[in-house]
């Protein structure tokens, strides 16, 4: 896993510690598997969930997704989102300019770029993805002096996740036609 920075400014880290918000307590912690594969197997199964995000099925899709990711070159950090404390969303926060990404955007250098999932039914459809992207969004500004901007690219059709972005500061920038589907290219700058 990596450190608080990350190996040569790589993905950022669980270890930056709790980011107070509204909602209460928010951190990062790195995913470890097995012992997290059934919950996130389970959010992955979630119809709503699985709608964009492609890893429905046995909980094999969701480890070899995230191995990928912990086992790969250190520029994308899965982890699970603890709100005072309970594991309630997953996030992935990685290096946007060296990502495939970068490829369909005018990527700078150090663009770090977050996916995410709220998990359980009821936290979704009440702000508190903005609320939590928010403060995210805040913490690798503050703690990545080289990233000027945070981005993402969620399906144009979830429109849910797109406002959450919006209401935490991103701007709709452009529409990518990505291999996977046609995406907002939301970016917050510093």
């Amino acid at each position: 896993m990596t450190s608080a920075a990350g190996p040569a400014d790589g993905a950022p880290g669980a270890g930056w510690g709790a980011m107070p918000t509204t909602a209460g307590e928010f951190r990062l912690r790195p995913v470890r598997l097995p012992a997290d594969l059934e919950l996130l197997a389970g959010w992955m199964n979630d119809p709503e969930i699985a709608a964009f995000w492609d890893l429905a099925g046995p909980p094999a899709a969701t480890e070899r997704h995230v191995r990928a990711q912990l086992d790969g070159d250190g520029h994308s950090e899965p982890c699970l989102g603890l709100l005072d404390g309970t594991p309630m969303s997953y996030w992935e926060i990685y290096r946007a300019d060296l990502d495939p990404l970068a490829a369909h955007y005018p990527a700078r250098p150090h663009d770090t770029g977050v996916h995410l999932l709220l998990g359980p039914a009821d936290r979704r459809g009440r702000g508190l993805g903005a609320t939590l992207l928010a403060a995210l969004a805040d913490r690798i500004l503050r703690e990545r002096p080289g990233c000027a901007r945070v981005v993402a690219e969620p399906d144009v059709r979830n429109r849910r996740s797109v406002r959450a972005f919006e209401r935490a500061g991103f701007r709709a920038a452009a529409e990518l036609d990505l291999p996977d589907k046609r995406a907002a290219l939301m970016i917050r700058d510093r």
